[in-house]
């Protein structure tokens, strides 16, 4: 008798390379270093720079960057069919989108977008070596962990370097950023970015929020499905008194 492993509840991490004409990227690395402008990074020391907390949210309404809009567009509907979705009782919406700028030594803490259902990011630049810094994603918790904390290291019983502790029990996922690279994953999933380790690279990327919702519905139609949230178009505001 053979004893054998099966893994349960994957993340759904999509990567797709994007094939960029030279021109508009080159384009955009323009604009997003302009967008930046004089600053050097986010308040925190050490954190790169984020358009999001620096009023640079709505990237997808410039039009620099209307051919990426149009592939994400593309891979997400493809990411949502592929876990199952279906298309016919979704609407997708791009709810905000930044440029992220990291500087040498600059890094991004760890967080997630409670705001969002769906996180994408394009890289607009990097080998695939990992040098300017690397996305990390992390599980919600460590359930083969077994015994709390031993999967941290300190001299616990798990060898890290072993094949098994890294497929069973690895602490988080690097993915190293190459330019034209989309990655799309929950937007509730906790990530980080390592520090930029090249000292005479900039690393640039895209940053999107999308939000999931039912699609418009008629006077005929029937109500949208519990837990998806009504088209925003039939929201209605209520002002502050």
């Amino acid at each position: 008798m053979t004893l054998e492993l099966q893994p349960l509840f994957p993340l759904a991490l999509a990567q797709v390379q994007l094939r960029l004409d030279p021109l508009e990227l080159a384009v955009m690395l323009q604009e997003v270093l302009a967008l930046r402008g004089s600053a050097e990074g986010n308040p925190n020391p050490g954190c790169a720079w984020t358009g999001d907390i620096n009023g640079v949210w709505q990237l997808h309404r410039l039009p620099a960057f209307a051919g990426v809009c149009e592939q994400l567009r593309r891979h997400s509907w493809g990411y949502l069919e592929a876990l199952g979705f279906a298309r016919e009782g979704l609407a997708l919406h791009i709810q905000r989108a930044w440029p992220v700028v990291s500087a040498p030594g600059q890094a991004v803490g760890r967080h997630h977008h409670p705001n969002a259902h769906l996180s994408a990011i394009l890289y607009l630049n990097g080998d695939g070596s990992g040098r300017s810094g690397c996305l990390r994603l992390f599980p919600p918790r460590a359930i083969n962990e077994l015994v709390p904390g031993l999967a941290v290291g300190h001299g616990g019983p798990l060898c890290p370097e072993r094949p098994a502790a890294a497929r069973w029990n690895a602490p988080w996922f690097d993915l190293a950023p190459r330019a034209g690279l989309l990655v799309l994953f929950p937007a509730g999933t906790d990530h980080a970015v390592t520090p930029n380790d090249d000292p005479e690279e900039l690393r640039l990327s895209l940053a999107f929020d999308l939000v999931l919702s039912a699609p418009p519905a008629g006077p005929h139609d029937p109500a949208p499905p519990e837990y998806l949230a009504p088209h925003p178009s039939q929201w209605t505001p209520l002002a502050c008194p």
